[in-house]
């Protein structure tokens, strides 16, 4: 019964790969079908488990976006590579609970090489613990926890013990174009949106260190600064080097939100844009964005151990504790149950190696610029970023003045058209196209082939005809 239920959805899923390349990447139907056909009673009785998981595929199909194919640059999300999508097979096949190293030594040793490799992959001090969580925006709250038990034990509260009632005020600095999963996380933390002291940003969305100086300087008490690596429209890097220099020098705390640009350190060509990462104290990534695994792998790096097990050490009388070498997983993450997400890291990374890792990062650094040259040649349409990473911003210009009308509807129509998809933004009060290149399978053809679709787009939304 298992074994026919796999074999249906390894042929379902070869099936999907195997069109993915030519697939339409916008969803087919929308919610009202898709809850017809994915809805309605429950049956009153069991099914055949290969039955049910054939008629999944094709009751979901219309409805899947192409994400994972190579003409999708909406999101900053990438695809998954074939050796970390097989282990994510595998992985679920295992339903190894990653919590303690005893419901799972596998699980929790393999933690523990993708970590040494991915600090020493990033250029982050030896000493760094790691998290393995669902996403950027937990990888933002781990680090940020364990900085939040860090500068008030420094102040002499025990926040784990005590709470946040009473507690000195800790002061939240953040840039002006910070990304809206660092105030989330820090809300999760008891920490308000009005509390935040927001440092103003340059024309491309980096922090000011001039400015950073001078919020520090204001006032005293425990800080915690927040800088980013990876504007999520330009993709500009905050001066990571000042900004340390500045916290340091006010006994601030300083993590890195850095979901897809902390990457960059990966590659000898990009590591400039990051210099200074290793003086911060906490940095989160997402596996999924350009590590290319698939999702639920989110990665929490903090350089004071005591303060990231002091965050979320877990205790219970039937607990399992792992001796002197068997590091237990849950000490470093929000969760207790989860599943095993450092398979899939594992195969990505030894697929991949050093060199390949950097090669991913820089050839869709490439197909980004190649965009950017392509679009910003063609009449009325303007490149509004300096593209130093992946991210590429695109605004088309109407004889009539109306640019963002002009802009979203494009927009618009070449999510309508299937060749490609990508979103839209409002980056300095103007509609913008935002283009996000982060997956493996993308090659310049695929470029090519999307900049003759938007233009096509352009072209059309400027001749007024229907779409």
């Amino acid at each position: 019964m298992t074994e026919r239920a796999l074999e249906e959805a390894a042929a379902r899923a070869v099936e999907y790969l195997r069109g993915l390349p030519e697939r339409p990447v916008a969803a087919r139907i929308g919610a009202a079908e898709l809850r017809t056909r994915l809805g309605g009673p429950l049956p009153d009785g069991p099914s055949d488990p290969a039955e049910v998981v054939a008629q999944l595929a094709k009751l979901a199909d219309d409805g899947v976006v192409a994400s994972a194919g190579p003409r999708y640059f909406g999101f900053v999300v990438g695809g998954s590579l074939p050796a970390a999508l097989g282990a994510d097979w595998l992985a679920a096949t295992w339903d190894q609970n990653a919590g303690l190293f005893a419901l799972s030594p596998a699980a929790a040793a393999v933690e523990d090489a993708c970590a040494g490799w991915l600090v020493d992959l990033l250029g982050l001090p030896a000493t760094v613990t790691t998290g393995f969580v669902t996403g950027a925006l937990m990888a933002n709250f781990t680090g940020l926890a364990a900085a939040r038990h860090q500068v008030l034990a420094a102040a002499g509260w025990d926040v784990e013990r005590d709470g946040l009632a009473g507690a000195p005020p800790v002061r939240l600095v953040v840039g002006a174009e910070r990304h809206v999963t660092v105030d989330i996380a820090l809300r999760y933390l008891g920490f308000g949106g009005g509390h935040l002291r927001v440092v103003p940003a340059d024309g491309q969305g980096r922090m000011r260190a001039d400015a950073l100086q001078d919020t520090l300087a204001a006032g005293g008490g425990p800080a915690i600064v927040c800088a980013q690596a990876g504007n999520v429209n330009t993709g500009a890097f905050d001066p990571l080097g000042p900004i340390c220099d500045a916290a340091k020098g006010h006994g601030a705390w300083v993590h890195v939100d850095g979901a897809f640009g902390l990457w960059a350190a990966a590659s000898p060509a990009l590591r400039h844009l990051v210099d200074g990462l290793e003086r911060a104290d906490s940095w989160a990534a997402d596996a999924h964005k350009w590590l290319n695994v698939p999702y639920d792998s989110g990665l929490a790096f903090v350089a004071h151990p005591d303060a990231h097990r002091a965050a979320f050490s877990k205790v219970a009388s039937y607990f399992i504790t792992g001796q002197e070498e068997e590091r237990d997983p849950d000490a470093f993450t929000p969760e207790a149950s989860r599943r095993a997400r450092g398979f899939p890291v594992w195969a990505a990374l030894r697929s991949l190696g050093r060199s390949g890792t950097a090669a991913l990062v820089e050839r869709c650094c490439a197909h980004a610029r190649r965009f950017a040259d392509a679009l910003g040649q063609a009449a009325g349409v303007e490149v509004l970023n300096e593209v130093v990473l992946n991210q590429v911003l695109v605004r088309f210009l109407d004889p009539g003045g109306d640019h963002d009308a002009r802009t979203r509807e494009v927009i618009r129509r070449v999510q309508a058209d299937g060749t490609l998809w990508l979103g839209g933004t409002t980056w300095h009060d103007m509609a913008a196209m935002r283009i996000s290149v982060s997956g493996w399978a993308t090659t310049e053809e695929d470029v090519d082939r999307s900049v003759e679709a938007i233009l096509r787009a352009a072209a059309a939304a400027g001749s007024g005809a229907p779409a």
